[in-house]
């Protein structure tokens, strides 16, 4: 097996979704997953924690990526102006690759454990933004509620984009699912 080959974490996550769908998430081990990538389940593990996180070893990057939008919005941003413009750049960034998105949501979906693992991972970013806010100055509960509110908009936005066929880009959803909101709590 080839130590120094490039890409090894790409390598190790495309391995293991391709296994996951072949086999099962439950039914696939680290050490089929290195072997399939080429590599030893040693480099498996300076990379991922468990299996489980080759699913979702991204998050920190989305998170990261979330918090810097909000906290560098424009003074004059409301909360959920400033949440409206992380979830557009949060778009931008997971809609680059589709493909991998809908294959990964198949195994999460297939998995009440996953599941429960993804849904952890939204409260987390919930949470992030809503500090960012809060660094901003804006109080509680206005800060938790447009963090929340957020990722409500980001689920179903994605939920669509991973689950449809259409051609809308992730961005484009999210800013739909904003305009339904706001039509949602405008009332008459």
């Amino acid at each position: 097996m080839s130590r120094w080959e490039p890409n090894a974490r790409g390598r190790l996550a495309q391995a293991s979704l391709e296994l996951y769908i072949e086999r099962g998430f439950e039914q696939t081990t680290v050490a089929e997953i290195a072997q399939r990538a080429g590599l030893t389940e040693r480099t498996f593990f300076r990379y991922f924690v468990d299996k489980r996180e080759v699913l979702f070893w991204g998050a920190s990057t989305l998170q990261e990526l979330l918090v810097t939008v909000v906290a560098e919005a424009p003074t004059t941003a409301t909360p959920i102006e400033a949440i409206a413009t992380a979830l557009e750049s949060a778009g931008a960034f997971l809609g680059e690759n589709r493909a991998h998105s809908q294959v990964r949501q198949r195994v999460i979906d297939a998995n009440t454990e996953l599941k429960e693992r993804e849904l952890i991972k939204l409260a987390t970013l919930a949470a992030a933004m809503a500090d960012a806010l809060r660094q901003r100055g804006v109080k509680d509960p206005t800060a938790s509620l447009a963090a929340e509110v957020g990722i409500a908009v980001f689920r179903i936005a994605f939920d669509q984009w991973v689950h449809g066929t259409g051609d809308s880009d992730l961005a484009h959803l999210m800013r739909e699912s904003l305009t339904e909101l706001k039509a949602v709590t405008a009332g008459d």
